[in-house]
């Protein structure tokens, strides 16, 4: 069983019962994705796969063989960073940065949503394929990620920013 993993195949774990977050930080070495709850109520363990927005903590590995698995280490490095990694820098999108990886990921398949037309709870024209990136869309959209440290505000911030001609 292989797991394509930011751009490399891995080979899947042995055991069946091993979830995907646990594959990705215990097999695989990236710690990114973080273990907040364990019971997909936090989105700290949030990675794309095939560029949806998952909790990887409520997933098995051996679900996603075959297919393509981009956590937050495979957005950016240091070196070159993804768009919206640097708006969460500039916008103080992130203080203790535990949830932020999970924000980002959750983010970038949050903009594919809306540009693939996805409505929302806040969603008014549901007659329409084009959703405006609102505050209200973005805030609603991002409930699933729970900051404790209260940078939601530089978080809708960056987001907007970056995404902000996704809808347009």
């Amino acid at each position: 069983m292989n797991i394509l993993v930011n751009g490399a195949l891995a080979e899947g774990p042995e055991d069946p019962r091993v979830s995907l977050l646990d594959f990705l930080r215990d097999h695989q070495g990236l710690t990114g994705s973080k273990k907040g709850c364990n019971q997909g109520a936090c989105g700290a363990c949030t990675v794309l796969a095939n560029g949806e927005r998952i909790l990887s903590c409520l997933a098995l590995a051996v679900q996603y063989e075959g297919q393509e698995i981009i956590t937050i280490e495979g957005l950016g490095t240091a070196d070159n960073l993804h768009p919206l990694q640097q708006a969460f820098v500039e916008h103080d999108g992130f203080q203790c940065g535990y949830c932020t990886p999970g924000q980002i990921c959750s983010a970038v398949g949050m903009a594919a949503e809306l540009q693939r037309g996805v409505p929302s709870h806040v969603t008014q024209a549901l007659d329409t394929s084009s959703i405006a990136m609102t505050r209200d869309e973005v805030r609603e959209r991002m409930s699933g990620n729970l900051c404790r440290c209260g940078a939601h505000n530089g978080i809708v911030d960056a987001i907007l920013e970056t995404f902000a001609e996704v809808t347009e």
